[in-house]
């Protein structure tokens, strides 16, 4: 998993609330059997005017030429609702996204995010609607957000706060899924079973 101290890039908003886990990556693409190729499917139903995904929609945010190559998503409360698949943060990483910043998340939509080195940062309502204004007034324009000092900053000078798990946060900053942190662990492993009983 790819380490995620600090990050800077293009922002897009998507000032929706309750954006759900099949507006992420529709139940039809789901048939893969790699975390890899999703993200050509990610927002289908808004991305594109055909079910083929062959005619961009010109009026969605992510099609738009000033927001290309963006990796930070600006979204409403209660952002990855819906079901507990983990192709939604599969989804959004395979696009390039590395930060999601939202008012609030769904439980197991915020947990798998991380689990799969996707930062998703909580910030007060009026804070996000104050960085998209930012992004509206200057599209195409980055974003900073890092993790090592827990903040985001919009490039003319205002910082805004944002706290994650101690635990969350130093698994980001090093890179470790949940097979990274139980390798870690591979010394306490060895030397647990060379003591256990042979019975066990």
């Amino acid at each position: 998993m790819q380490a995620f101290t600090q990050h800077q890039g293009v922002a897009v908003p998507l000032n929706h609330a309750n954006i759900d886990t099949d507006q992420l990556i529709p139940k039809q693409f789901l048939a893969k059997v790699t975390r890899e190729g999703f993200g050509v499917h990610l927002f289908h139903d808004w991305r594109y005017l055909d079910e083929a995904g062959v005619e961009p929609n010109p009026e969605f945010a992510l099609n738009r030429p000033e927001f290309a190559g963006a990796s930070i998503l600006l979204a409403g409360e209660n952002f990855g609702c819906g079901s507990s698949r983990e192709h939604a943060p599969w989804a959004l990483a395979d696009f390039g996204f590395r930060a999601i910043i939202a008012p609030g998340f769904a439980d197991i939509f915020y947990q798998n995010a991380i689990n799969n080195g996707l930062l998703p940062v909580i910030l007060p309502d009026a804070d996000v609607q104050a960085l998209m204004a930012a992004v509206a007034a200057q599209p195409g324009v980055s974003l900073t957000v890092d993790l090592e000092r827990c903040e985001v900053r919009d490039g003319q000078g205002r910082r805004y706060g944002f706290s994650l798990d101690a635990a969350a946060r130093q698994n980001l900053l090093e890179g470790k899924d949940a097979i990274g942190q139980t390798l870690a662990r591979i010394p306490d492993i060895e030397a647990f079973e060379a003591t256990a009983p042979r019975w066990r």
